[in-house]
């Protein structure tokens, strides 16, 4: 079957995305928009993979949208994040195109329909297209062969690890076919070797599921089998657009460009690692735009995580470019603008994702600077080198790109473990691998399957906290199992339960599960502490750690609920309430809750706020909430029909799905909320209530965090040892701490400021001499000297002024011991005018070169670079072949 060479071929990304979509409707497929990035699944952190909204459909736990589907999936994946930018294909963001069937049809017409898509609408030429089967798949391979006319030397097959999609270790599974282009067809087609990324592309991969994978590994065919397929929109697009690799592509080459334009750099001119730079910018704007539209917020957790740290690589990679003020904004409006028609969210949310951008880079920024510091204290600490884990801690946690490390290193005279921060790298890629499993389409893990087949748990914790029950099923390690013993892991379900389940903000309550001696049943004297327990299907599970004894399904315990963790959360959340209701009085009568936590020692809640509270209105907050304590206001819990419930004023809880029925927690004339969590009887139990802080967490959402009850001693001693340590090493009074640390920093400052002018002062006098002794090579001058007893900020200082000093065709070489009792430490400075630059010599690149003679290395910008090494010995031969390269290199000048 030949191309159409009369049909126009789709070649923007936007038209392959339509021609793909266009093609599947026309046969009966229900075009489904690309669902969000935050999944709802709790077993996967981001969406990974086009299939993944239909994950419910295929476990056979929600019914299918229809017999046929196809979509444009927008996904995210971080595992392999450090190759982003340095292959031709690896991204954070992408589009999956897919086409799905849910026991409709099969094999023959998901290849015959992908061929057709592949040769007549995109209009790929078959003697570049190479397909791949499973070895044992011969449906496949025939169909292929036969009805599609492929030739069989262009069939390949392949092993399990490549050509056998599996959900899990059980679950849905089965064979699966890959197209791939082929960019040199011209080598011929023996000894084809896939692999090989320099001549094959894959961008469509067919998934028959058709087989159901047991505990034991048996394939048992599936009733009602399916096709799941995925097709990469940057990869077709690559081929279509005849372009090297996809950061070149109309997808993303648009926000590569606005990155150079910023850096002042033109793309094609670089060198490769700067080019590397700019596909990571461009690569990585487009993922953290589309997440902050999705409503993900910058945090040190989960997907916050995620997107904090591809903020981060896009600054550094700015930095690395020579961006060195804020810009962040300026493409995220590049990649909104670039994506607008595809995805009309991103307009939509235009201001909370330049917001947030503007926030998380201010952020950063500031971070970078704690940084400083942080190695600062490390070099303060005169090691003999810098060590992998502190540079790594450097580069992962502040920012710092592992090139900055070195350079303020050799600056000392140091050097940076490569092979230990390699080390480092390594260990945080591994990590990230392991959390990016792939997709399970069965029961995820054993309390699930455990949990799936047991009925909802009798909650009986509202009235009792002590109480008899059976045990129903029990985790060991992880495991289903009978029994448990004494060091064992375990998850237990009850019958019925006082303990609370982690549910609505709040934690899950702790305590004992006893038998034998001290409690019901017997067991020997069993004790199982528990230190979390949760919720799934409805059903309680209990988790902790066996202490003493033996424990086994169908046995009887005492369920013993620790009070004291319980009159903590109880505190907590009746607060939380109170906290709500004085928040609409104090601010806003329309304020609503974002989120919440409720836990043993602190509260948090978040609310839609676009302002930060002032001190006078959170003194009053306090005040209020306090004063309702004071007032000692008896709570009313009813139950009552959902309509009732919210015609009578009822709140309700963030993220809670009820019923037709609800509870009702009410603390007349102060605040009525439905909510399932556990209260005090009466707010006077809190007994006092302090906010403790208040932030931004996002564009438009503001948090307090606030401490109540029993809580607040814990959190009051401990500030008054701070104060009481403050006093005692300031030699003052409580209220003349700030006023005692105002004069230190000020008295720090001003000495900072003599010692850089008194360097400086020395740096010029040492340098003012050595003008005269450049020589002249043609158009150019050359200085090469050696000055010691001058530290690397005085050198370069120096090096730039004499350089100045002796026009645009000046390069000036200065190399010295800043302590001539420590052979060990080299700094080299090199300063090259214009008119240097012009003639092909960096200065970065030059003084590397000429460290290394040291024992060192280093670089910077091609006018001033700094380096350093670690043999002074060396330092004058050296600084001899300096001079002789550069007489070389500028003589003809």
């Amino acid at each position: 079957m030949a191309a159409d060479s009369t049909r126009p071929r789709p070649r923007s990304g936007a038209e392959i995305r339509e021609a793909f979509l266009a093609f599947y409707e026309q046969r009966g497929h229900r075009r489904m928009a690309s669902a969000s990035l935050v999944p709802d699944d709790p077993t996967v952190l981001l969406t990974i993979a086009g299939m993944l909204p239909f994950k419910p459909v295929f476990l056979g736990q929600a019914a299918p949208p229809a017999p046929r589907a196809t979509s444009s999936q927008k996904c995210i994946r971080t595992n392999d994040i450090e190759n982003v930018g340095r292959t031709a294909r690896h991204h954070t963001f992408f589009e999956m195109l897919g086409n799905f069937s849910f026991g409709d049809y099969f094999k023959e017409e998901a290849i015959a329909w992908a061929w057709e898509l592949t040769t007549e609408v995109f209009g790929l030429d078959p003697a570049h297209l190479v397909v791949s089967v499973f070895r044992e798949d011969d449906e496949a391979a025939a169909i292929w062969r036969d009805a599609v006319g492929v030739d069989p030397k262009r069939i390949i097959r392949m092993d399990e690890a490549d050509n056998f999609w599996a959900s899990g270790p059980t679950g849905p599974c089965g064979p699966c076919s890959e197209i791939y282009y082929d960019f040199h067809p011209e080598r011929g087609d023996d000894g084809i070797d896939l692999e090989d990324d320099s001549r094959f592309i894959e961008f469509y991969n067919l998934v028959f599921m058709q087989y159901n994978r047991d505990a034991a590994g048996t394939l048992t065919p599936l009733a009602r089998r399916s096709i799941d397929t995925g097709m990469g929109l940057e990869r077709m697009a690559q081929i279509l657009q005849q372009v090297p690799n996809n950061y070149e592509t109309d997808l993303i080459y648009p926000l590569v460009q606005a990155a150079a334009a910023l850096a002042g750099v033109d793309y094609r001119a670089l060198d490769a690692r700067a080019q590397t730079s700019l596909k990571v910018i461009g690569d990585h704007s487009r993922a953290i735009t589309q997440l902050i539209a999705d409503g993900v917020t910058a945090s040190n957790l989960g997907r916050g995580y995620v997107l904090r740290r591809l903020l981060r690589r896009v600054v550094r990679h700015g930095r690395l470019l020579g961006i060195d003020r804020p810009f962040l904004a300026v493409m995220g409006e590049a990649a909104i603008e670039l994506m607008a028609a595809a995805h009309p969210q991103l307009p939509e949310r235009r201001e909370v994702i330049l917001a947030e951008l503007v926030r998380e880079e201010a952020r950063f920024l500031d971070t970078l600077e704690r940084g400083e510091k942080l190695l600062a204290e490390v070099l303060a600490a005169r090691p003999e080198r810098i060590s992998g884990d502190a540079a790594f801690e450097l580069y992962d946690t502040y920012g710092f790109p592992l090139e900055l490390t070195a350079e303020i290193a050799e600056e000392h005279g140091l050097t940076v473990d490569l092979d230990g921060f390699e080390a480092a790298m390594e260990r945080q890629r591994q990590r990230a691998k392991a959390a990016a499993v792939s997709i399970d389409l069965t029961l995820q893990g054993a309390i699930e399957q455990v949990a799936g087949a047991l009925e909802p748990t009798d909650f009986r914790g509202y009235e009792a906290l002590d109480q008899v029950a059976c045990v129903l099923a029990l985790v060991v390690n992880g495991e289903p199992a009978t029994a448990a013993a004494a060091g064992d892991a375990v998850q237990i379900v009850l019958d019925s339960t006082p303990f609370y389940g982690e549910s609505g903000g709040q934690v899950g309550d702790r305590g004992v599960l006893l038998a034998g001696k001290g409690g019901a049943g017997v067991g020997g004297g069993l004790i199982v502490a528990i230190e979390a327990v949760s919720r799934n299907r409805s059903v309680f599970v209990h988790s902790g750690r066996i202490e003493r004894g033996r424990l086994a399904v169908g046995d009887v315990v005492q369920a013993r609920v620790d009070r004291s963790c319980r009159r903590r959360a109880q505190a907590h959340h009746t607060a939380t309430h109170l906290l709500q209701a004085a928040l609409k009085q104090v601010v806003d009568d329309g304020i609503s809750q974002a989120g919440s936590l409720v836990d043993f020692d602190r509260l948090r809640f978040d609310f839609h706020c676009p302002r930060a509270l002032t001190p006078d209105e959170l003194e009053q907050i306090e005040d209020l909430v306090n004063g309702w304590i004071a007032e000692a206001h008896p709570l009313e819990v009813a139950e009552m029909a959902l309509e009732r419930a919210r015609a009578a004023g009822a709140v309700a809880m963030f993220g809670e799905k009820y019923g037709e029925v609800v509870r009702v927690v009410d603390v007349p004339g102060v605040s009525m909320e439905l909510c399932g969590g556990t209260h005090v009887a009466n707010t006077a139990e809190i007994g006092l209530f302090r906010i403790v802080a208040e932030t931004g967490v996002a564009a438009g959402i503001r948090r307090i965090e606030a401490v109540a009850g029993p809580a607040l001693l814990p959190y009051l001693r401990e500030r008054d040892r701070v104060v009481r340590e403050l006093a005692d090493r300031f030699k003052a009074q409580p209220g003349e701490i700030l006023e005692r640390v105002a004069l230190q920093g000020e008295e720090l400052r001003a000495t900072l400021k003599e010692l850089a002018a008194a360097r400086g002062a020395l740096a010029a006098a040492k340098a003012s001499a050595l003008a005269e002794r450049a020589e002249a090579l043609g158009s150019h001058r050359l200085l090469v000297e050696r000055l010691d007893g001058v530290d690397g900020a005085g050198l370069q200082e120096a090096a730039q002024r004499l350089q100045q000093q002796l026009g645009e065709g000046a390069a000036v070489v200065l190399g010295g011991l800043p302590d001539t009792a420590e052979l060990g430490k080299v700094i080299l400075v090199a300063a090259f005018g214009p008119a240097v630059v012009a003639s092909g010599a960096k200065a970065g690149a030059f003084i590397g070169g000429i460290a290394k003679l040291c024992g060192g290395g280093g670089g910077g910008r091609p006018q001033l670079a700094q380096a350093g090494g670690r043999d002074g010995a060396a330092l004058d031969g050296a600084l001899a072949e300096a001079r002789r390269l550069l007489t070389a290199q500028l003589g003809g000048g």
